[in-house]
């Protein structure tokens, strides 16, 4: 007998198992243990979560002050901590599963190497989410304090670090970056530069995905895949999004085979599974239904906006005061 009601309507404690006295229950809590302490003796060495973010914390805080927990008094006191980063890099990515103490050191020197253009894209997605959004204020502002930058910046560093291998350390960035921002994206997506997410949560973008320069998406996009099937994992199965394309809220789009043509525009709602050519513009028009409800009472949305500004203009004046 499962300590799990099958009833999940039933609130009371689980009962002890038909049968067994307590000194049977301790020896099965026993063997329990022991096998999760196996478990444990023989899990691989990899990062956990919480030093996985506290690196990247201090990744990103040593491209980005306004994100940093510390303040540098002189030059030596900043090299000094990129060096003791440099090596916590390495050893993190010797942690993954695949990745010897070789192949670390040569990923963690790329990484280190690329730190210049990982800057660089970053202020140009900083740049893009200040223009693209009115509500934002500055620059300052979007790094410090928008979900959007930040999944961004989590996900070119994942992306260098899975394509370089350490495919478990850049899991783990995404999945902290999901937990923290509510926007997923899988390591291994292509994305363009100046990338503006607005909002963010519930945004998805499959691995496989492919987006292009100066796109924007709001929150609840999904660019996803038509089918979940494990023979198709090494298959393109999530869409083409080309360059200058807005994708609005809750848009969905499906399927390897699948391209948005560049400057289109993807309006909010939008299901799609078949590809749009460029300059399109794609909108959900629902039905509403005004009146007592019959059928014959249908109409569209625009419809329905253009009845209510009719009535405004029938409306009598009222008086001034």
């Amino acid at each position: 007998m499962s300590a799990f009601p099958t009833d999940p309507t039933r609130t009371e404690p689980p009962a002890p198992r038909r049968g067994e006295d307590a000194s049977e229950s301790n020896a099965r809590l026993d063997d329990f243990l022991t096998g999760r302490f196996d478990a444990h003796r023989h899990c691989p060495s990899c990062p956990s979560p919480r030093e996985a973010k506290a690196w990247f914390d201090d990744l990103i805080g040593l491209l980005f002050p306004a994100l940093s927990e510390r303040r540098f008094e002189t030059r030596d006191d900043l090299l000094a901590f990129e060096s003791r980063l440099h090596d916590r890099t390495a050893a993190l990515i010797q942690g993954v599963p695949g990745m010897d103490e070789a192949a670390s050191r040569a990923l963690a020197v790329r990484l280190r190497e690329a730190l210049p253009d990982l800057h660089a894209a970053l202020e140009e997605d900083a740049q893009a989410i200040v223009d693209g959004d009115p509500a934002a204020r500055g620059r300052y502002e979007v790094i410090r304090t928008y979900p959007g930058f930040h999944a961004i910046a989590a996900h070119r560093v994942a992306y260098l670090l899975h394509h370089g291998g350490a495919w478990l350390l850049a899991r783990t960035l995404a999945a902290s970056a999901h937990a923290q921002t509510a926007i997923d994206i899988h390591p291994a997506a292509r994305i363009g530069r100046r990338f503006c997410i607005d909002h963010g949560t519930g945004v998805v973008i499959g691995e496989t995905a492919v987006i292009g320069n100066d796109v924007k998406v709001y929150q609840g996009v999904t660019l996803g895949g038509l089918s979940v099937r494990k023979e198709d994992a090494r298959r393109k199965r999530h869409p083409t999004v080309e360059d200058r394309v807005v994708l609005y809220a809750g848009a969905t789009v499906l399927g390897g085979d699948t391209v948005i043509g560049h400057d289109a525009v993807i309006g909010g709602s939008v299901f799609l599974t078949k590809s749009v050519p460029p300059y399109a513009q794609v909108a959900y028009r629902p039905d509403v239904r005004v009146g007592d409800g019959s059928p014959s009472q249908t109409t569209t949305a625009a419809d329905a906006a253009d009845a209510s500004d009719e009535d405004a203009h029938d409306a009598p004046e009222e008086p001034s005061s």
